[in-house]
């Protein structure tokens, strides 16, 4: 069954460069909406069998679709239709000699698989850029979200269907059978791209287990450092977004780090705020004699990507400690330093190693929408073509194309 869903996509892909593609997103946008009632019907169903189960308030809120929610998801499906086009850009152009000519272009994968975990909002965007990439999108979500993901996708091949654009463009892998995965992994020559999206383990899974090319979406145990030279009204603005906005998303702050020279006067100022909001403080021996109520941080707390109303916390003695602190314990997601030295700032945007680093700003930023690239398909921590936010300019690949006169090499 999976192998045939796999070749009907690669079937739909033929050809969908030339097709009218932005029409075709218009089209998804629009059915998303007309198709509401029935989307959300479905979502609330998943949310109250997640609830039973005794999720978190903060997973919950990634797995929660509502009407304003659903503008937004459209709304970006729109945005993604108005962006230039990613295929068909000339990267590299020169001649190679007198009658022969090389350039080098962008064009589409062909099949993009996406393996990801409960925000149904991810269904939309991977679809939306991979269509817009000229590529067939495998969709695979979680459990949690199945029912969600039937109304979504269903939305979306009816738009497809009304801009005549074959459906099989975007496919669902209609199961919660964790074999199916695995045999995505494996399928060489029948998908091009598998991109995780979600916990530790299921990326582990599919990085261990991958036969196909994987583009690795990395956990976000980001970490927001204040200096001594902080502006202390700035940086609890900045913890308390970065922490609270939406503790349940991977570029929200897991680790807060404070130069010992503030942490007196700062620790008891932002921890008002956190603690009204539900936060519970996991601090270092020094943090918690500043603290009016925390728990003891454990070693495994400061490897944690929380997802929910937890943040650890530690004093360090120097900018130095801190770097050294993200070098040990980040995930190579999103780091932020809160400081009026510009030469600590510019030291700790060198040696700090992560997709993105943030001076005197929340890491709640990591975000392809935000950055202008559109709907994200996933935050890249690796080190290959794409990093940080991926939008559009990662979901095609390059081929040279050369062009002689009957040219022959001497």
């Amino acid at each position: 069954m999976l192998y045939a869903l796999l070749d009907r996509a690669r079937a739909a892909s033929q050809g969908l460069a030339e097709a009218d593609r932005d029409g075709a997103l218009i089209a998804m946008a629009e059915s998303l909406l007309d198709q509401a009632a029935a989307i959300l019907s479905a979502n609330e169903k998943d949310v109250a069998a997640e609830r039973e189960r005794g999720t978190s308030a903060a997973l919950l809120d990634r797995l929660k679709l509502d009407m304003d929610r659903l503008h937004a998801i459209a709304a970006a499906v729109r945005h993604v239709a108005g962006l230039a086009d990613p295929v068909g850009r000339v990267l590299d152009g020169r001649r190679l000699g007198p009658d022969l000519e090389m350039r080098q272009v962008t064009v589409p994968f062909g099949v993009i698989a996406m393996v990801y975990e409960s925000r149904p909002n991810v269904t939309v965007d991977a679809a939306a850029l991979v269509v817009k990439a000229g590529s067939a999108a495998v969709l695979r979500g979680s459990a949690s979200a199945l029912a969600s993901n039937r109304a979504i996708v269903r939305a979306l091949r009816a738009g497809l269907v009304a801009a005549g654009v074959n459906t099989d463009a975007v496919q669902l892998v209609d199961s919660a059978d964790r074999e199916h995965v695995t045999s995505l992994l494996a399928a060489r020559g029948k998908v091009d791209l598998v991109i995780p999206r979600g916990g530790e383990s299921l990326i582990r899974h599919v990085v261990e287990n991958a036969r196909v090319p994987v583009i690795e979406t990395g956990i976000g145990n980001c970490h927001v450092y204040v200096d001594s030279a902080a502006d202390l009204d700035a940086a609890i603005k900045i913890v308390h977004n970065a922490k609270l906005q939406r503790p349940g998303v991977c570029n929200a702050a897991e680790t807060l780090l404070v130069h010992a020279d503030v942490a007196g006067e700062f620790l008891p100022l932002v921890e008002p705020g956190l603690r009204s909001a539900g936060v519970e403080l996991r601090a270092c021996e020094r943090a918690s004699r500043m603290l009016s109520g925390s728990v003891a941080a454990s070693e495994r707390d400061w490897q944690t990507e929380f997802l929910d109303l937890t943040l650890a916390v530690r004093v360090v003695d120097s900018a130095d400690e801190a770097i050294a602190h993200i070098g040990r314990y980040g995930s190579q997601h999103s780091e932020a330093i809160v400081t009026r030295d510009a030469a600590t700032a510019r030291r700790f945007q060198q040696r700090v190693d992560a997709a993105v680093v943030y001076v005197n700003a929340s890491t709640r930023f990591t975000d392809g929408f935000e950055f202008g690239l559109g709907a994200e398909i996933g935050i890249s921590t690796q080190k290959l073509h794409a990093r940080g936010p991926m939008g559009l300019a990662a979901m095609v690949t390059s081929k040279y194309l050369v062009e002689g006169e009957g040219t022959i090499r001497s």
